[in-house]
């Protein structure tokens, strides 16, 4: 019986073999569209950060040559891109995205569409980033000015699939848990509800909405106790919500989220559950559970099927 790390392993081990074999589509279909999610970069100016972003990003762009497989459509970026703002001043919030904006100007020429993650929010730990929440760009209002929209959700419709890009991040007391509020929940069954039937929709998210990753990694249970709670910051606690979403809306083809920083693959109720590892892994200073620096390549193919292959891009931590 394989014990929880040689699990881990063992399922780190197939995503490296998926680099180096790349999927290939079957004659009953056609891959429309190959997006290069790249999730939790964690962008700072310490732990050679910035220069493991930059050879992320030249990574994704020459896979190509590096790998002899088709370079991706776009980059969508997962969350948390930089280091934290949550609890970060004016002036390290600041520096932080500037240097995002450098690393995406310097070394990419691609497509990049944005998920905001919980670093990603500026402010909501009051005490610690010396905010009221009555300046211009607190909580999102700083990513969305950095991602270029008003709004911290999207959606668009690329090669015959929608793409929706939605914000877990909801306030709890000085920090966040998993959900969405009652205006995008509106918003999102009206996408939902407009798309021809026939079109199917791929989600991405910050925090996952169905994962196992939450318990695998929630630690020893204390003696004595009943059950096992699953912190709301780890997994969308408005779950249950999105299952009933699902199973009225069978476009739904698959979800796939960052935010725990390691690799998973879960198919239920007909969408498939891709949590897609991390830039930065253990946050610059070393491995996340054996999980290697690293991206995805999410390929969606005219069927509605949705294949993954998690790419390690060689860094290791200085």
């Amino acid at each position: 019986m394989l014990s929880r790390r040689d699990l881990f392993t063992t399922t780190l081990a197939a995503g490296a073999a998926l680099a180096a074999a790349p999927a290939t589509a079957s004659p009953a279909r056609t891959r429309r569209l190959r997006i290069a999610h790249v999730t939790d970069l964690h962008v700072q100016p310490e732990l050679d950060a910035a220069r493991g972003v930059a050879a992320c990003l030249e990574h994704v762009q020459s896979v190509r040559d590096r790998l002899g497989t088709d370079a991706p459509d776009l980059i969508i970026t997962g969350g948390d891109t930089i280091m934290d703002a949550m609890a970060a001043d004016l002036a390290r919030t600041k520096l932080q995205w500037e240097l995002w904006r450098k690393l995406k100007a310097d070394h990419c020429s691609l497509e990049v569409q944005s998920v905001i993650g919980n670093h990603d929010v500026w402010g909501w730990s009051k005490a610690h980033a010396k905010t009221t929440g009555e300046e211009p760009l607190y909580g999102k209002e700083w990513a969305c000015d950095e991602f270029g929209r008003d709004k911290p959700y999207k959606a668009f419709d690329r090669g015959g699939w929608k793409i929706i890009l939605l914000d877990s991040t909801y306030p709890f007391e000085q920090g966040y848990i998993g959900r969405i509020d009652e205006e995008q929940w509106a918003w999102l069954e009206a996408e939902l509800a407009a798309a021809p039937a026939e079109t199917p929709v791929a989600i991405f998210s910050h925090i996952p909405i169905l994962s196992a990753l939450p318990i695998a990694v929630n630690g020893p249970v204390p003696a004595g106790t009943p059950g096992m709670n699953v912190p709301g910051a780890r997994l969308h606690v408005d779950a249950d919500r999105f299952q009933k979403l699902f199973a009225a809306r069978r476009a739904v083809k698959a979800c796939m989220s960052g935010h725990m920083h390691l690799v998973e693959q879960v198919d239920y109720g007909g969408v498939r559950y891709l949590c897609n590892g991390a830039v930065c892994s253990g946050w610059w200073r070393g491995l996340h559970r054996d999980t290697p620096f690293g991206y995805a390549l999410v390929d969606l193919f005219d069927d509605g099927t949705v294949e993954r292959q998690y790419i390690p891009y060689g860094w290791q931590a200085t």
